[in-house]
């Protein structure tokens, strides 16, 4: 079924549709559904903020738009309740029970705001992925999990302080792509699997990221790993390979050659 994806893995990031994308990659785990339903919803959501858009202008206005529709029209939230619920990271599940996590219901709100023309990016904030709605200087930050609630620099300043010891965006919290906010959706999920422990769902997660995001070395190390803890070794070396022809980066080169060179060595046939 991993083949539905392939062409996530070719389209340039800029062709990528978050909302449209998540939903493929959710689909894999309900066999024979059928999505059309789905985009019918998401197109639903779409004509109600247009209706309530009202020419918008500014990122107050379309935050308060977002807040109205998201929230009171059609009642998206965080799930606090059941945080870890792997439904919350699976986007037709999110739609069907109206909750998601902070990454989940980024997308969500990301893909919509982007329908109506809106300039939106989900931020690669530590442990909770925020949502920059707008462009400088009027640009501001949202919080889709906590009813798309605008937040204020000091609140992101605590929330970066207490992650990181940091108070100030680094590189590494710039704004999501959208293929890495999709690799951002996987990592979630495949965590979630390994703490509830099942590292064989999380293998086919890693599988699904080195799939959509074929030059993302995280992606293809913890596939490796995680096909060594199933003692498929063949395939951790091919994981690992392919790790090597993607990295450009020469400490990771020496890092995933010195473990390509510890692997046991295949039995002459």
């Amino acid at each position: 079924m991993t083949n539905s994806i392939l062409h996530l893995g070719l389209m340039e990031d800029g062709e990528i549709e978050l909302d449209l994308a998540a939903l493929e990659l959710a689909a894999l785990d309900h066999p024979g559904i059928d999505l059309d339903d789905y985009i019918d919803e998401l197109t639903g959501i779409e004509l109600a903020l247009r209706a309530a858009d009202d020419n918008a202008a500014g990122s107050v206005a379309q935050a308060q738009t977002l807040r109205s529709v998201m929230v009171e029209d059609f009642g998206f939230s965080g799930d606090r309740t059941h945080y870890d619920d792997p439904q919350n990271a699976d986007l037709i599940a999110v739609i069907d029970r109206r909750l998601g996590l902070p990454v989940s219901l980024s997308i969500l709100y990301v893909a919509m705001a982007r329908r109506l023309g809106w300039s939106a990016m989900p931020l690669n904030t530590p442990g909770h992925v925020l949502v920059r709605l707008g462009d400088a200087p009027e640009a501001l930050i949202i919080d889709p999990f906590n009813d798309g609630r605008i937040v204020a620099p000091e609140q992101v300043e605590a929330l970066l302080e207490q992650m990181t010891g940091q108070t100030r965006f680094s590189d590494g919290m710039l704004p999501l792509s959208n293929r890495s906010a999709l690799v951002r959706l996987l990592l979630n999920q495949a965590a979630r699997a390994e703490q509830a422990g099942n590292p064989a769902r999380a293998l086919v997660l890693y599988d699904r990221m080195t799939i959509v995001a074929p030059t993302h070395a995280h992606g293809w190390w913890e596939r490796a790993r995680l096909q060594l803890v199933a003692e498929d070794v063949v395939g951790a070396r091919n994981s690992l390979s392919a790790m090597l022809e993607i990295s450009r980066d020469d400490d990771l080169r020496l890092q995933v050659s010195a473990a390509l060179d510890a692997l046991p060595r295949p039995t002459p046939s």
